[in-house]
């Protein structure tokens, strides 16, 4: 599948809080998850090295529209709602067209 739409945001946690914050994010793919449908084809989340605290999540999408929809529906908005007391200040928000580049199959951990 090809990605037609991307996405990214960068949280920063609470002080303290940035595992906490990573370990909801990656939630997101496990067992029945928020991303685990066909239409997402690349959920990264990654961690800062200078700060532990910031957190970002880059996501790679089939259509605008498929990812709208994921981001509408209750899970999205429930996952969204238990991110929420763990983030201070404003997230960074960014749509891209992905332009290319590599994903191996399997899971980075």
């Amino acid at each position: 599948m090809k990605a037609t739409y991307g996405f990214r945001a960068t949280m920063t946690a609470l002080p303290g809080r940035g595992d906490e914050l990573a370990a909801l994010l990656l939630s997101a793919v496990s067992g029945t998850g928020l991303v685990t449908n066909q239409d997402c084809v690349l959920y990264l989340v990654g961690r800062s090295s200078s700060n532990p605290d910031v957190v970002s999540v880059t996501e790679g999408w089939t259509t605008k529209e498929a990812h709208a929809a994921n981001f509408a529906s209750p899970r999205a908005q429930a996952l969204i709602a238990r991110l929420a007391p763990l983030v201070t200040g404003e997230a960074q928000y960014q749509d891209e067209v992905p332009a290319g580049g590599k994903l191996s199959e399997g899971v980075v951990s």
